[in-house]
C-alpha cells in the first residue's frame, strides 16, 4: 500500500496528468456539447454513437498521460533513485501501472458521462435513451477501455524509455497504423480485426451504431474483445517488466 500511495503522490505531484485528464474530459464532453447544440432539427435525431466518436480522442489523451508518467522519470533519471527506495521494481512497476490505469479509468467514466449528459441536455430530441446493455456498455466501458489503454501505455513507456518515442509509436499506431493495415491486398480486412484498438473500439460500439456488418466480422464479440485487448495489454506489461528487471535503469 506504501509503494502505491508513493506513486500516486509522484503521479499527482506533476502538471501533465491534471493537464491530460482535464483535456481529455474538456474535448470529450466539448465537442459532443458542440454538435449536439449545433445540430440542425431536419438531420433527425443525435445517434448514440456519436459519443463514442470523441471519446476515442480522450483515449488519445490518455495514452500521452499513460506513456509520459514512465519516460519522464527516465527522462530526469529519477527512476534511479525509486528502484533504489523499491528494489522489487516488478512491484513498483505494477504499483504504477495499477495507480495511471485507476487515474485512466475515472477520466473514462467522467468523459463518457459527461458527453452523454451535454448531449441529453442540448439535444433533448435524440435518441440518446439509456434502454439497453449495449448503450450502458457503451459508458461504463469506457472506463475499462481507458484503464486497460493506460497499462498497455506503461508497458511501452518502460520499453522504450523515452517519451517522443513512445507517444508518436502509441499515437501513430491508434490512429494510422490500424487504419493502413486494412489496405493490405488479400489480408488487410483480415489483419485489421486482430488489431488491439480496434478490438477496444469494436466493445465500446458494438450494438449501439448501424454498422452491423462491421460488427459481425470481428472474432469476437464485444466482452471477448475486451479481454482480448486486455490479454494484449498484459503481454506488452510481463515483457516490459522483464525488460525493466534485466536492464540497467
Amino acid at each position: 500500500m506504501s509503494v502505491l500511495a508513493a506513486e500516486r503522490i509522484k503521479l499527482f505531484s506533476t502538471r501533465s496528468p491534471w493537464w491530460c485528464s482535464g483535456s481529455a474530459i474538456v474535448i470529450v464532453v466539448g465537442f459532443t456539447a458542440l454538435l449536439a447544440g449545433t445540430s440542425p432539427a431536419e438531420a433527425g435525431p443525435l445517434p448514440f454513437d456519436l459519443i463514442g466518436s470523441f471519446v476515442q480522442l480522450g483515449l488519445m489523451i490518455v495514452l500521452v498521460m499513460a506513456a509520459v508518467s514512465v519516460t519522464t522519470e527516465y527522462r530526469f533519471s529519477t527512476i534511479r533513485t525509486t528502484f533504489q527506495a523499491v528494489p522489487n521494481r516488478t512491484l513498483l512497476l505494477l504499483a504504477k501501472a495499477a495507480v495511471v490505469a485507476l487515474v485512466a479509468a475515472v477520466v473514462g467514466l467522467v468523459a463518457a458521462f459527461g458527453a452523454w449528459g451535454a448531449a441529453v441536455l442540448l439535444a433533448p430530441t435524440g435518441s440518446l435513451a439509456l434502454d439497453s446493455p449495449d448503450r450502458w456498455r457503451a459508458l461504463l466501458g469506457a472506463g475499462l477501455v481507458f484503464a486497460v489503454a493506460a497499462v498497455l501505455a506503461v508497458a511501452v513507456g518502460i520499453l522504450l524509455r523515452q517519451t517522443a518515442g513512445a507517444v508518436a509509436l502509441l499515437l501513430v499506431w491508434a490512429l494510422l497504423a490500424e487504419n493502413l493495415v486494412r489496405l493490405i491486398p488479400n489480408v488487410g480486412e483480415e489483419i485489421q480485426r486482430w488489431m488491439p484498438f480496434v478490438n477496444a473500439d469494436h466493445f465500446l460500439t458494438a450494438g449501439v451504431g448501424d454498422e452491423v456488418e462491421a460488427a459481425s466480422s470481428m472474432p469476437f464479440g464485444p466482452w471477448g474483445s475486451l479481454a482480448y485487448f486486455a490479454a494484449i495489454a498484459a503481454g506488452m506489461l510481463v515483457a516490459a517488466l522483464v525488460v525493466a528487471n534485466r536492464r540497467d535503469a
